[in-house]
């Protein structure tokens, strides 16, 4: 599974991600390495993993980015964020560079860095402005305001982000992002199909079954079951919606099924749906115990 993520070509995002994989399964050396690549494509304006018209991809490198001790490089991206990166009225971060659209991915890919970066208002207010552009009913769209539908993925990254983001900096566990997080999972987990996965946009069934949704809520039940915001009973869901992706992992190691790279329109493979895996399968793994 690890060597098949290692394997793959990674935009600034999937490099983010397979970091975290590697941090979560203790290869601080992978890690550190991933992280020395995102700091060698670093834009001049300080976001990581290379220059494109993406405004936020980069910082989710920015946690391996930190552990690596690359402060100053963490710091860049960190100004950038806080500084430059284009927003909405409302202060929202927007996606893309020159446009307003608010992404539900943002979420994953600036959250988690600013509550390890001690940015604690930022990370809430960043939660809180996604929630109003693209929240109804506990399920979120995609894109506001050009793709309303209700991925999957999108709403997996939401609920990723925050798990992850609490996990980093315990003291936000004092705001309503565990209890937002909470909501998302309840809003979608209904949505399920009867092999335990997802479609690509939860509530129509007319599009393709996907099995990367279901490792993100995972790893986001597991986490938040283990960290103490989600009742146990969400563990067992977290082992039961892992289970179902693991049915679609083939003999290279490959999760299949997944919102497919590099368009994300399409069941096939991507960096994100290994790393995926991988986190939501160290999620699972019980804590060894105290001596």
């Amino acid at each position: 599974m690890l060597d098949a993520l290692l394997a793959m070509q990674r935009q600034s995002w999937e490099q983010g991600v397979a970091s975290q994989a590697a941090l979560d399964l203790g290869r601080d050396d992978l890690a550190h390495l991933m992280a020395e690549s995102a700091v060698a494509r670093q834009a001049p304006d300080g976001r990581l993993g290379g220059p494109d018209d993406n405004a936020v991809n980069g910082a989710a490198c920015g946690e391996a980015v930190v552990r690596a001790g690359f402060t100053d490089a963490a710091r860049r991206q960190l100004d950038f964020l806080l500084g430059a990166a284009p927003r909405t009225t409302d202060g929202t971060i927007c996606h893309v560079l020159g446009s307003s659209q608010v992404w539900a991915d943002t979420v994953y890919m600036v959250v988690p860095f600013l509550a390890l970066s001690g940015e604690l208002d930022e990370a809430v207010r960043q939660v809180h402005g996604h929630r109003r552009h693209l929240c109804r009913d506990g399920l979120y769209s995609a894109i506001s305001p050009v793709r309303p539908a209700h991925w999957g993925g999108g709403n997996g990254w939401v609920v990723a982000g925050i798990a992850r983001a609490v996990r980093l900096a315990p003291a936000l566990l004092e705001t309503d992002l565990p209890a937002h997080a909470r909501e998302v999972l309840d809003a979608c987990l209904p949505l399920r199909r009867p092999d335990g996965l997802f479609h690509d946009v939860l509530d129509d069934p007319a599009t393709f079954r996907e099995s990367n949704a279901a490792q993100m809520f995972a790893y986001a039940a597991l986490t938040g079951a283990t960290d103490g915001w989600l009742p146990p009973e969400y563990a067992t869901l977290g082992h039961d919606l892992l289970a179902a992706a693991t049915a679609e992992v083939d003999n290279h190691g490959l999760v299949q099924n997944a919102c497919g790279t590099p368009t994300f329109d399409h069941p096939g493979t991507s960096p994100e749906a290994q790393a995926f895996h991988l986190l939501a399968t160290v999620a699972a793994t019980p804590p060894p115990p105290h001596p």
